[in-house]
């Protein structure tokens, strides 16, 4: 096995690791922010816009990393770096 292959398994692999970790931290996190907003408006509907507001600003916030995750994803896909010094090395 040469070494544009090793880094096409590791840059595949690493990818999948990547995105599949990287989207269970926001996913329970936006589950349990969703959970306790509700509990909030079930006790307090007077302040639904205030709570609704800070949800969706929360939810963005949580959002960002599986988005980070998700670049990151793509770039070890599409975009290596190493890709294209492997390539010069092998004279491709």
């Amino acid at each position: 096995m040469d070494n544009l292959t090793l880094i096409g398994m590791a840059s595949i692999f690493t990818a999948g690791i990547t995105i599949g970790i990287g989207s269970i931290g926001p996913a329970l996190g936006e589950g349990r922010a969703l959970a306790n907003a509700l509990t909030a408006l079930a006790q307090q509907p007077d302040e639904a816009n205030t709570i609704i507001r800070t949800l969706f600003v929360g939810m963005a916030m949580v959002e960002s990393t599986a988005i980070y995750c998700f670049v990151v994803t793509m770039i070890l896909i599409f975009a290596n770096p190493f890709w294209n010094y492997f390539l010069g090395q092998a004279g491709g």
